[in-house]
């Protein structure tokens, strides 16, 4: 009987909590997560979450168009969501299997990796730059950079290196200043 009265108790004290901090940019980013990873349809360790000012980001590469959708949806739903920035990509069957990536050769898509690393490489050895917290990904030659960063002088350095980088024809910076 204790038991029982235990884990309502649990649970009650959760939803207290979960609720009280529903309002706050960590709260809302907690409660997104767990709701898409409550949801079979999502697939929640492929997609990032991040909060700023109650407008909350979706990045990542999925499989489905579905868990995309689904992902937005539980997102917008969440109590003290203002906003919500789509930048889910979702992977798309090259018809055979054969390219690693549609519309993108063997070779650009190696040279999209390289571009990759080597911009990543400088992120993390600045010491301005705060570079595990920005997310680097590469496509035909344009360098997107996703997350957070402290200061507006960071997110300049950040993008300046990306451009500086051998092989980078562009840079679609979408950086925020602060933590989420």
């Amino acid at each position: 009987m204790r038991t029982r009265e235990s884990s309502w108790l649990t649970v009650i004290a959760a939803g207290v909590l979960l609720s009280a901090c529903a309002r706050s940019d960590v709260g809302i980013t907690a409660t997104v997560k767990a709701k898409m990873a409550a949801d079979p349809a999502v697939q929640a360790g492929e997609i990032e979450v991040m909060t700023a000012n109650g407008v909350v980001t979706l990045t990542g590469n999925i499989d489905s168009e579905e868990a995309k959708q689904r992902a937005l949806a539980l997102a917008k739903e969440t109590k003290g969501v203002v906003e919500v920035t789509d930048m889910i990509a979702v992977r798309r069957p090259a018809g055979d299997g054969d390219a690693p990536d549609p519309g993108r050769t063997v070779g650009v898509a190696i040279d999209d990796a390289g571009i990759t690393m080597r911009v990543k490489e400088r992120l993390l050895g600045d010491p301005v730059v705060k570079g595990l917290q920005i997310d680097v990904d590469t496509r035909e030659g344009v360098v997107y950079l996703t997350g957070s960063v402290g200061t507006e002088h960071e997110k300049e350095q950040a993008i300046k290196l990306a451009r500086e980088t051998e092989g980078v024809k562009d840079v679609q910076p979408n950086l925020k200043i602060g933590q989420g």
